[in-house]
């Protein structure tokens, strides 16, 4: 039978192409093989790879890409997607309802309010203005303060805020001064403060906090003045008090809505979401990441629960994904969580095809900066990605800009090694690159 000149051209061009592509795979497996996976560090433990090209569609290498690893805050990465898909442009601080009474107000979840980092506050400018009485709705869902699998002995650690229907200062006491003067702030935040040694003329270089309560000791042995930031235990009542102290307005603790007449309801937007998104990433804020998935189960699902956001996820917008992950928490904090290079790749991918990549490239950190500050440098511009980090366990996934201008995704985790991470992150700078240069 005669073959059409199209058809043989067709054919030629397909076998050119995988032949390409098998060649391509094998000169980056090579490279895998020299830089990662026989590295002392790094074959002490386990390592997943996965290389994809988005253009087409097809994997350039994968080793253990279908396996599971601890990811540590690459978990921020399905956060993100979350927050992206169902925040839209600005967060939403507060819902309000006016009633014949006065003004109800229900939070959100919002990390943002009365933040530091975060000079502009509408939400407390508006709340200023008001003459009408101020009532908190406290008929939510609780919140479990700690995540399934996060280490119980940080719970005071700076990294390990507890996540909350209201945050206010995001959930932390800042402390500094003298043993003699101590200063704190929100005040209200702690029941006590006390000194655990009497040097009267030191600066306050060590602050502790009790397990179950907001009693907090602190240590005056610094030579110099510095900011110590330590997470207390947050509650509604507690979060509406010190935002009222901070308008100079009493709000009532009143509970449920239901039994007043509701003139109106509106809802208070506070900050843009990618100015959250961005320290969330660049960062790897554990604290902005579990407070996205909150709002983002409170804006799609009505109400906030962890839980019940990713069980949502992981069935409607990332059905499709490789191989579904074990998820429970929204920073990555818990051991629990199980991904495979494969799964990141999915996400990332999806980011690209829903959202904007300029947007994107602005949101994660590239090289020289935020988690990557001293990584990547020559590759500014180049890499935008997420690192991840727990003892024994390290992270990257990502965007990477060949210099033939290819946009590959690519998602390599190590864990069980037993050095420190620097080794090991060191090693897969120099393989990715390498791809990076050569490709």
């Amino acid at each position: 039978m005669m073959v059409s000149r199209h058809k043989k051209y067709s054919l030629l061009f397909a076998t050119i192409s995988l032949l390409a592509s098998c060649s391509v795979g094998k000169q980056v497996g090579k490279q895998a093989n020299r830089l990662l996976l026989k590295d002392s560090a790094i074959a002490a433990g386990h390592i997943g790879i996965s290389i994809f090209e988005p253009a087409t569609g097809k994997y350039w290498y994968n080793h253990n890409g279908d396996k599971y690893f601890v990811p540590a805050s690459n978990t921020k990465l399905f956060s993100l997607y979350a927050g992206m898909k169902y925040l839209g442009d600005s967060l939403v601080g507060m819902k309000v309802t006016q009633t014949d009474i006065g003004l109800f107000l229900t939070p959100s979840g919002d990390p943002t309010l009365l933040h530091p980092d975060f000079e502009n506050q509408p939400i407390v400018d508006f709340l200023s203005k008001i003459n009408l009485p101020l009532f908190s709705d406290l008929d939510l869902r609780p919140i479990n303060g700690h995540g399934r699998g996060w280490a119980w002995d940080d719970y005071d650690a700076s990294y390990m805020n507890e996540r909350s229907a209201m945050p206010v200062f995001g959930n932390s006491l800042v402390v500094s001064g003298k043993s003699s003067e101590p200063m704190y702030f929100p005040k209200r935040a702690a029941v006590t403060m006390v000194a655990k040694n009497n040097n009267q003329n030191g600066y306050i270089n060590d602050v502790s906090r009790s397990r179950y309560s907001n009693d907090f000791s602190f240590v005056a042995n610094g030579k110099k003045s510095s900011k110590m930031v330590i997470p207390f235990i947050s509650s509604l009542p507690l979060a509406f008090d010190i935002l009222g102290d901070t308008i100079h307005q009493k709000i009532e603790l009143a509970g449920s809505i239901d039994s007043n007449k509701i003139i109106r309801t509106f809802v208070l937007h506070s900050q843009p979401s990618d100015s959250l998104f961005t320290p969330m990433m660049k960062w790897s804020d554990n604290f902005f990441a579990e407070q996205t998935l909150l709002m983002a189960s409170n804006e799609k699902l009505g109400y906030m629960s962890d839980r019940d956001m990713i069980d949502f996820l992981l069935t409607n917008d990332l059905k499709a994904i490789p191989q579904m992950p074990k998820w429970v928490d929204g920073s990555g904090l818990s051991r629990y969580n199980l991904f495979t290079p494969q799964s990141f790749v999915f996400v990332l991918n999806q980011l690209n095809n829903e959202f904007d990549f300029d947007r994107i490239k602005n949101i994660l950190p590239t090289g020289g900066e935020g988690t990557l500050s001293s990584l990547y440098k020559t590759e500014a511009g180049f890499i935008f990605a997420k690192t991840g980090t727990l003892s024994n366990n390290c992270a990257l996934s990502g965007y990477l800009i060949t210099k033939k201008n290819k946009l590959l995704i690519f998602s390599i985790l190590a864990n069980n090694y037993q050095t420190s991470a620097t080794p090991v992150r060191r090693a897969v700078e120099q393989f990715l690159k390498g791809i990076r240069e050569r490709y």
